[in-house]
């Protein structure tokens, strides 16, 4: 503790000193040492010195940049990594296992800028709803207001970026009136790349606070319906006040769990799944994040995004005349979270990925740690702060290819059949329920479990067939 003030140049000096007299031979270099044990130890004593650390890392990088040349006596490459883990781990305020999850996905120099890009906000971004105005007299108006911004980029025509204002953005009477709606660039994506057509039937399966339905019943110029759903009740309300606000209505808002949906609703054309996640890609924004996310967080939705991505495919219908769309997108970066989610519905349903349409992003990852995905995967995209300016974030466009319940194609007739087939097992099943019911208060537990599993199959059955029916109506009536 006694350097003080001064720790700055006397940290420097520290670390130099082993290599000054191999650096006046010339090319040397000198030599850069990992601390031992006892330094480190005597290290994490002392008020952590910010120029110490991150001169090491620099020096760091450079032995791995050309390891043969530079690396120290009974070193391996792990040594270094493992240094280097540790000291942006100090540095930038993270759990060691984000740093080392950044590690995989980056090489380290890029690691580095990403997790700088995280120390900073992405820039306030709008988007004006062109169901109540266009962007040019938005943007006329907020400027006349002492609001300094500038079209957000080429790809979006409706998007504004904000870099300074005299009022609150988010309490200006057009803000009230609708006129806008405060999103950050990357919620953007999803919507553009689903590619709403007018007089479709649309789901937004986790739809809280609206920003994304909104933006999806502009495109639709609020024709068609609009499913907005959210399995969480607290969040309903801002997801009403959004629609209600920006003058959305073709929108029904709903709240179930989206694992449930194929059993509400099953001839969707389009399905936008913006799929909960750890948030990896918005740490800029959730500070707190860095040392409290974890595996646990990671393994949790990359499960749940599986149940909720098969069941967003099953809600839609493959012989939709202009759909048969289903747009998965997340705000993390994890490939557990990502990549591995779209594999495995490749795997399990009849569905093939297909371009997103977007004109930027970094294709995904064909393999990872050592897992091969399918090759169409560098068809998704992905979004990061420290080369777009944006949120991370990761989209992918799928096709659904037939209504088959698995990965082998199902025609139309026989998917006819298989709902029919369930529907008259639904009945029965229906009928053994209520004879049941007595025989479950009595005995309780065992009867329970296998009237459950009866449910299940009832519904998926109820739902085939009702379905079927609705959608013919709705055909007629187009």
């Amino acid at each position: 503790g006694e350097m003080g003030g001064e720790g700055e140049e006397e940290g420097e000096g520290e670390e130099g000193e082993e290599g000054e007299d191999d650096e006046s031979e010339g090319e040397d270099d000198g030599e850069f040492k990992l601390p031992t044990a006892q330094e480190e130890e005597d290290e994490t004593k002392k008020v952590p010195q910010r120029e110490m650390l991150e001169q090491r890392v620099q020096e760091v990088l450079r032995v791995l940049v050309n390891f043969k040349e530079r690396r120290g006596e009974g070193y391996d490459r792990a040594d270094y990594l493992d240094r280097l883990i540790k000291d942006l781990a100090t540095l930038h305020g993270y759990v060691p296992f984000l740093i080392n999850l950044f590690l995989q996905l980056f090489p380290p120099a890029e690691a580095i800028e990403f997790l700088q890009a995280n120390d900073n906000p992405r820039p306030l971004t709008i988007r004006a709803n062109t169901l109540k105005t266009r962007r040019k007299d938005l943007a006329q108006a907020l400027i006349s207001r002492g609001v300094n911004l500038d079209p957000i980029d080429k790809w979006s025509k409706v998007g504004l970026v904000v870099y300074d204002s005299t009022v609150p953005v988010g309490a200006t009477p057009e803000y009230l009136a609708g006129h806008y709606m405060l999103q950050s660039a990357s919620s953007f994506l999803p919507v553009i790349a689903c590619d709403p057509k007018e007089h479709e039937k649309i789901l937004d399966m986790c739809a809280s606070p609206g920003g994304k339905s909104c933006y999806l019943a502009a495109l639709m110029k609020n024709t068609g319906t609009l499913f907005s759903n959210d399995a969480n009740e607290k969040r309903l309300k801002s997801l009403m006040g959004n629609i209600q606000r920006m003058g959305v209505r073709n929108a029904i808002v709903t709240h179930y769990d989206g694992r449930i949906y194929p059993s509400v609703f099953n001839k969707f054309d389009r399905v936008l799944l913006d799929a909960p996640c750890s948030g990896l890609g918005v740490i800029s924004k959730d500070p707190a994040a860095r040392l409290q996310k974890d595996e646990g967080d990671i393994t949790r939705c990359a499960a749940l995004q599986k149940e909720l991505i098969l069941a967003a495919i099953d809600s839609v219908d493959a012989n939709s005349k202009t759909g048969g769309i289903i747009v998965y997108s997340t705000c993390t970066i994890a490939v557990e979270e990502n990549e591995a989610t779209i594999d495995y519905a490749l795997k399990k349903r009849h569905v093939k990925l297909v371009e997103t349409g977007l004109e930027f992003g970094v294709p995904g990852f064909n393999r990872y740690r050592g897992k091969n995905f399918h090759p169409s995967l560098k068809l998704t995209r992905r979004f990061y702060p420290h080369v777009h300016n944006m949120d991370g974030f990761f989209v992918a466009k799928i096709k659904k290819l037939s209504n088959a319940l698995g990965p082998d194609p199902e025609t139309p007739k026989e998917t006819k059949v298989r709902e029919l087939k369930a529907q008259e097992k639904a009945k029965l099943s229906a009928a053994t329920k209520g004879k049941l019911e007595k025989t479950k208060e009595e005995e309780g537990g065992e009867e329970e479990k296998s009237s459950e599993t009866e449910d299940d199959e009832s519904e998926e059955g109820e739902e085939g067939e009702e379905e079927e029916e609705e959608g013919e109506e709705e055909e007629e009536e187009d």
